[in-house]
């Protein structure tokens, strides 16, 4: 199995963290995005949207990191995917978040400090202080955001909000998340993504 990534997506980190935090054998392809290595032959063979991170699973080829969770969990990691239709339907709500809020919020505010993208910093942030509101709030008396155990929800919000101070966007005011995210990083297995001095975390 291979995760091609790079080493500063918070996308990419998804897949691998995922794979790690549950024992699944990989290994990791670096992609190098600044020579736009993404947006040609052969990488686009396999993503012709030319995005981080895709997965190689034998002849399977699975692009979009909220996909690759699933894939994973289905086949491999059974654990991390409620078996209910309830936690189920509660999972894509966090991974639905993920793909909007977070990467319109505090991913969006990451890639203009980072990488210098061109776009609107005060709207990233405000987006960023609605859904941490929503997961702060959500938080309360849970311990994971869906069910008693972690979830591939878990791993869907954790890379960009961890990193949101990156994007100058600070986790002081939201204890419940600073636990979540503490929660996870003492899972075993769990691997960090690869840290930018940049914005608050300058």
């Amino acid at each position: 199995m291979r995760i091609h990534r790079h080493p500063l997506s918070g996308h990419a980190h998804r897949a691998q963290l995922f794979a790690s935090l549950t024992g699944i054998n990989h290994e990791l392809v670096d992609v190098d995005l600044l020579s736009g290595e993404h947006k040609k032959e052969p990488f686009l063979s396999l993503n012709p949207a030319g995005k981080v991170p895709v997965l190689e699973d034998g002849e399977v080829v699975v692009a979009d990191s909220n996909a690759i969770l699933v894939y994973l969990a289905r086949k491999y990691a059974p654990d991390w995917m409620p078996k209910d239709t309830v936690g189920e339907a509660e999972v894509q709500r966090f991974l639905s978040l993920a793909a909007n809020e977070i990467a319109n919020g505090p991913a969006a505010a990451r890639l203009i400090t980072v990488f210098g993208a061109p776009l609107d910093a005060d709207r990233a942030k405000t987006i960023a202080a609605g859904v941490f509101g929503q997961l702060e709030a959500h938080l309360n008396g849970r311990d994971w955001l869906v069910g008693n155990r972690p979830s591939v929800a878990d791993v869907a919000i954790y890379s960009y909000t961890a990193h949101a101070p990156e994007g100058n966007v600070g986790l002081d005011g939201y204890p419940n998340i600073r636990a979540l995210l503490a929660r996870i990083e003492a899972l075993p297995g769990f691997v960090p993504m690869q840290a930018t001095k940049a914005g608050l975390a300058a």
